[in-house]
């Protein structure tokens, strides 16, 4: 974030003080990311808090799982929603919430849905819910910061009176920062979720002793194909299957842009275990 606000400064002429303000927007948004994005989260998902009564299995399983884990017993929220899905959010396991939608807790089996919530409850233990908040919020940082100067370069924002930009090699090097910054920045942060998705597999497996069940489930959430209305890129690393995309993924290139493995492989190592 810092370097890519240090290369602006240096096309601009003023590099110390864009070097600053990457590390204030750093800074803010990393605060803000861990204070507010369960809140924030939950609000763009439309999730309400879950009757325990109405929703007796999703509480008893959460609870049993949770004592079995170690953890503190996460706040627990519904999306009303025919499609199946579930996530984890929170900064910290005091403050996890899960969340899962009416469809998943309609559709699946009890064992199966043990499957999903120890997923769930492995990256609250694993602090993946973190992880993966800031990182989405550095992430989207760095693209807002991009395009707002690609704008203010085409209506003249950053024109110099002086005509003074620096040397060629400065100008090349800003502008592959600002086309390359946002594309790496993005394939890191789809990197780091793909990775955490298959440690919280493999830890919610050794949780519930049962693989299968959440090799069951995968297949079933992987094969609804109802779409769920208030997904968005923004969240959709958050969940346990990319609520977006409901299409194989074989090519090379789509699961490089993919925010989850694939589910074939993804069951394939749990029948493994």
């Amino acid at each position: 974030m810092s370097f890519f606000f240090f290369i602006i400064g240096k096309y601009t002429g003023n590099s110390s003080t864009y070097f600053l303000i990457g590390i204030i927007f750093s800074l803010v948004t990393s605060l803000g990311s861990y204070f507010y994005s369960d809140k924030l989260v939950l609000a763009m998902s439309g999730a309400k808090p879950a009757d325990k009564k109405q929703y007796f299995d999703f509480y008893t399983v959460s609870e049993n799982l949770s004592i079995a884990a170690g953890l503190p017993i996460p706040k627990l929220y519904i999306i009303e929603d025919v499609a199946m899905n579930a996530f984890a959010t929170g900064r910290n396991p005091k403050h996890a919430v899960i969340a899962a939608t009416s469809g998943l807790l309609q559709k699946l089996s009890r064992t199966e849905l043990e499957g999903v919530i120890s997923h769930e409850l492995s990256h609250v233990k694993n602090y993946d819910i973190l992880v993966s908040t800031i990182v989405a919020v550095l992430v989207g940082t760095v693209v807002f910061a991009a395009d707002w100067i690609t704008r203010s370069m085409f209506w003249g924002g950053f024109r110099d009176r002086d005509n003074n930009r620096g040397n060629a090699i400065t100008t090349i090097l800003f502008i592959l920062t600002l086309v390359l910054m946002p594309i790496a920045a993005t394939l890191i942060q789809l990197a780091v979720s793909r990775k955490r998705e298959l440690l919280a597999d493999a830890s919610g497996a050794l949780l519930t002793r049962n693989p299968d069940e959440l090799a069951n489930a995968l297949i079933k959430i992987s094969g609804d194909h109802q779409p769920l209305a208030h997904a968005s890129g923004a969240t959709a690393h958050l969940y346990i299957s990319n609520p977006l995309k409901k299409t194989k993924q074989s090519s090379m290139l789509i699961n490089l842009f993919s925010t989850h493995p694939p589910i074939t492989e993804r069951v394939r190592l749990l029948r493994e275990m």
